[in-house]
């Protein structure tokens, strides 16, 4: 299983940027996915989720009205659209799937994932 996140960058306060995340070895349809970043000398923090079942989703508060995760199951690909991004939000972002019925708490917590890959940088600075 694999879980690679692309689309990060640098990106002045203000701007946007796009995540995805493809998934090999895994039918994406069938789990809970979601996003968790982690910045240095902080906190793994959940970012955003969204249920498998009934397409209900979760955001940080952090994150909520900025941010919004979707699926392509026909690409079996997750994304992350960030809007107004600002300097607080500089860390490591990371995709995650998670098929127990603790998905949405693990997602959001960022631990307790079925699976999680490799992050890609996002850096938010003038």
């Amino acid at each position: 299983v694999q879980l690679q996140a692309s689309g990060g960058g640098l990106v002045q306060p203000g701007g946007s940027l796009r995540l995805s995340c493809a998934a090999s070895g895994l039918v994406l349809d069938y789990y809970a996915i979601g996003w968790f970043r982690q910045a240095p000398g902080k906190e793994r923090e959940g970012v955003a989720c969204s249920s498998s079942s009934d397409d209900s989703t979760n955001y940080a508060a952090s994150v909520k009205g900025r941010f919004t995760i979707s699926r392509d199951n026909a690409k079996n690909t997750v994304y992350l659209q960030m809007n107004s991004l600002k300097p607080e939000d500089t860390a490591v972002y990371y995709c995650a799937a998670d098929r127990s019925p603790w998905a949405m708490d693990h997602l959001m917590r960022g631990y307790g994932m079925d699976y999680s890959g490799k992050g890609t940088q996002v850096t938010v600075s003038s």
